[in-house]
């Protein structure tokens, strides 16, 4: 029982982290490989801890979106209203937080400074997770033949994973500066 608390505090914690954290994935295969804990408990609460870290990370946005200037409170809440303002687009939006390559810490980051309800989001990203990991903690006797440190390194400093990150981050600041208000009024 003991491991599997690490496990769920060393998952939570990673999820907390707004960039640059390994996946959680890596973290079950390591766990897959080096401990007699069942394949499904590992998935099951690799996605509870996981969708928990999102899920505070995008309270800790939300708090954080008080401090922005009224400009970008403008525009968030201008997205927000975009999104929300068709099915459609909402559907579009719990698909991406289920199934998106992308990371998600700046998807959670992105819900929560546009202050989008969490929850519908957390239970999409949960149940596509539960998903990934089945699929991830299934195939990893083919990560037997490789180093697990390859695998992280090659996760976190790769030029592609560090781009795309930053392309995130980058997203963020864009989000709160793009005059949300204006396609708004288009779309009316």
């Amino acid at each position: 029982m003991s491991d599997l608390l690490i496990f769920f505090a060393i998952v939570l914690a990673v999820n907390l982290l707004p960039a640059f954290g390994p996946p959680t994935w890596s973290i079950i295969v390591l766990y897959g490989l080096n401990t007699r804990l069942p394949v499904a408990e590992l998935v099951i609460v690799g996605a509870l801890a996981a969708a928990t870290g999102r899920l505070l990370l995008a309270q800790a946005f939300r708090l954080l979106a008080d401090h922005l200037s009224e400009r970008t409170k403008r525009n968030l809440a201008a997205a927000r209203t975009l999104l929300l303002r068709r099915k459609r687009n909402l559907i579009l939006g719990l698909g991406l937080f289920a199934l998106s390559p992308l990371p998600s810490a700046q998807l959670f980051e992105a819900a929560g400074l546009a202050r989008v309800r969490i929850l519908p989001f957390t239970a999409a990203f949960f149940a596509g997770r539960i998903v990934s990991y089945s699929i991830y903690a299934l195939s990893a006797t083919q990560l037997r033949e490789t180093s697990i440190g390859d695998a992280f390194r090659h996760d976190l400093a790769s030029p592609v994973g560090i781009a795309v990150q930053l392309a995130m981050l980058a997203g963020i600041v864009a989000l709160g500066r793009i005059d949300w208000e204006h396609f708004l009024h288009r779309a009316d």
